[in-house]
């Protein structure tokens, strides 16, 4: 088996309209796929994610951590979290997903989600920080999961199951008009991590 055997070429745009959500299929090998899981989930920082809602603090179980070119701090859910600098494995990962994108990136999210109970809500990344229209880039790494869309004004929905080392790219006007959440399920009992490489603008 080749290195992109599973790409998909053209991607998939998952979105019907107002934005572009490719989905670029399997990108990494079954065997870097494992490694880079294994790697991540023992070697980055982790910590449990924060927000402030109604003015408290809520601790998740779900973890995070922040990676960057230069210490950037990325204010979402109002929490600021400083970055930290890119580790060998974070910078394989960027150049390999900027090579099939064609995208640039400065910084990456991770979130590590434990079992399927462990979900994110409706949302968009449209934080002042990021590029206006940028790419964001998200690898899924562990168990697969359904990734759902869900129209501002329409309220219609799609979604996709995202694979053991795969790729979805969302730019153009995709947060704009778009909400996206990763649904809990009862049905997954082991581990996940995403990450999202994305542009933070210099201020």
């Amino acid at each position: 088996m080749d290195l992109f055997s599973q790409l998909l070429d053209p991607p998939i745009n998952i979105l019907p309209q107002d934005g572009e959500a490719n989905y670029h299929g399997v990108v990494l090998i079954a065997d870097d796929a494992d490694y880079f899981f294994s790697c991540l989930l023992n070697t980055i920082e982790w910590k449990n994610d924060e927000a402030i809602i109604f003015d408290k603090k809520v601790v998740t179980k779900r973890k995070v951590a922040w990676y960057a070119s230069q210490p950037f701090n990325y204010t979402y859910s109002k929490i600021t979290r400083p970055a930290l600098p890119w580790t060998l494995e974070l910078l394989d990962l960027k150049h390999r997903v900027e090579s099939i994108s064609g995208e640039k990136f400065n910084s990456c999210l991770l979130n590590l989600y434990h079992t399927g109970d462990e979900g994110m809500s409706w949302h968009s990344d449209s934080e002042q920080q990021l590029k206006p229209h940028g790419a964001i880039a998200s690898v899924s790494l562990g168990a697969e999961r359904q990734f759902v869309f869900k129209h501002k004004k329409t309220q219609q929905t799609h979604g996709s199951v995202l694979q053991h080392g795969s790729l979805l790219v969302m730019k153009g006007t995709t947060q704009t008009h778009w909400l996206h959440r990763l649904p809990p399920t009862k049905k997954i009992h082991s581990s996940r991590i995403n990450l999202t490489f994305r542009t933070i603008i210099e201020q």
